[in-house]
């Protein structure tokens, strides 16, 4: 369903002769409509429950990405560098798939003062690095009830 959509979308910016990041967004949108419409014909009941789990799911990655920006900036101008307290967290994880671990280990990456470092053998631990942590447990609750959590809607 999801091929077929971006099919929609692709065709919608051929007919219409502009290729810009709003016009894929506004044939997608279109193409999820006319799927949505047709569901019963089609099938794919699975694709309109889970478009919105996705879309809130980025929106939540995004607002994320911008308070950690935010609180980074907070800390290199304010904080003085003996009062910093780097750490490596191991945070046990409750995904299991190879694909909700990535998925994880790059969210946390991408978010400004964390770094994903290694996942133990039995896939079960995320050790990550942060620029600044009060306490370990305050952070590894962080991450599993935020971005874990969210990852884990996802693929649910």
């Amino acid at each position: 369903m999801f091929l077929l959509n971006l099919l929609f979308a692709l065709t919608w910016v051929a007919l219409t002769g502009q290729f810009g990041p709003l016009d894929l967004a506004f044939g997608f949108a279109l193409g999820f409509g006319l799927l949505w419409l047709a569901r019963g014909q089609i099938g794919g009941e699975r694709y309109f429950e889970k478009g919105p789990v996705v879309v809130r799911f980025v929106l939540y990655i995004l607002w994320e990405i911008i308070v950690a920006n935010l609180n980074v900036a907070r800390t290199v101008l304010f904080t003085p560098r003996a009062k910093l307290r780097p750490g490596i967290i191991a945070v046990p994880l409750d995904v299991t798939s190879d694909v909700e671990i990535t998925m994880l280990a790059n969210i946390i990456t991408l978010t400004p003062g964390t770094l994903s470092l290694d996942v133990s053998d039995d896939r079960k631990v995320l050790y990550v690095h942060a620029i600044d942590v009060d306490d370990p447990d305050t952070f590894r609750q962080s991450i599993k009830g935020g971005l874990e959590r969210a990852v884990r809607g996802v693929f649910a």
